[in-house]
């Protein structure tokens, strides 16, 4: 009798988990090459990632999403996201819009 895998909720594996581990291993090598570029890369439509990142949280179960079991961890990564987002105004208020540097 074969076992079948479950999820960390206990119900069954669905799509890509449920492959196994070898045919997983020769789609995940092939990289999204069949992809269109403009839908293989959510630095070009943050919308997209935005709306990606939200679906795959639904997915998650609370008590399974490590931000809510570790509130210094969130902080963290609320600090690290932060500093990101200032370094990359910053940079782009060094540049005028043809990508060459102002004068000062």
């Amino acid at each position: 009798m074969t076992r079948q895998r479950r999820s960390e909720d206990g119900g069954p594996l669905r799509g890509f988990a449920r492959m196994e581990p070898n045919k997983q291993r020769e789609l995940a090598r092939k990289g999204g090459a069949n992809v269109p570029s403009e839908k293989r890369s959510f630095s070009q439509n943050r919308a997209l990632a935005s709306e990606a990142g939200r679906k795959g949280g639904r997915h998650v179960a609370p008590q399974s999403r490590s931000f809510s079991k570790n509130r210094l961890l969130a902080a963290e990564a609320g600090r690290k996201g932060g500093r990101m987002s200032q370094k990359r105004r910053e940079h782009s208020s060094q540049h005028t819009a043809d990508g060459g540097a102002l004068e000062r």
